[in-house]
């Protein structure tokens, strides 16, 4: 969180496959003016809404029920300021999402958690930890 720090103060953001919403929670506690979260995962739903009530977030924060990767899809560029996409690794989610970002840029950042053995198309930052890789993609306007 710590590389993307500087774009969250008053960033809207998105959190796909949000699970229980850490990555969005993170950003609004560190200044994001809104944060949508994407889940279709029922159990993850509900730790979601229990963690954004107990934070007292309702406001600044949307919770879709979605499929995420439809849910790119139907969004236009700039949608968001920030995206944050934390796929289940060895699905093609990841791909998919950077693959739909690479045809319509719909956030100015797009951060993806994926894989280490898993590259992603485009050109992007990629930082790895271990077996887990974080890739950055920044769009020409950024």
């Amino acid at each position: 969180m710590s590389i993307v720090g500087t774009a969250l103060p008053g960033a809207r953001v998105l959190d796909l496959f949000s699970g229980s919403g850490a990555l969005g929670i993170e950003a609004l506690s560190r200044g994001a003016h809104c944060a949508e979260f994407v889940e279709s995962a029922a159990p993850s739903l509900a730790a979601l809404r229990a963690n954004l009530g107990a934070l007292g977030a309702g406001e600044s924060a949307v919770v879709h029920r979605a499929d995420a990767v439809k849910f790119v899809q139907t969004l236009g560029p700039a949608a968001f300021d920030v995206a944050f996409a934390d796929p289940p690794y060895k699905t093609g989610l990841a791909q998919r999402i950077v693959e739909r970002w690479l045809e319509v840029p719909f956030a100015q950042l797009l951060c993806v958690e994926h894989s280490a053995f898993d590259p992603l198309p485009g050109a992007g930052d990629t930082r790895r930890y271990g077996t887990t890789a974080i890739t950055f993609f920044r769009s020409a306007t950024d």
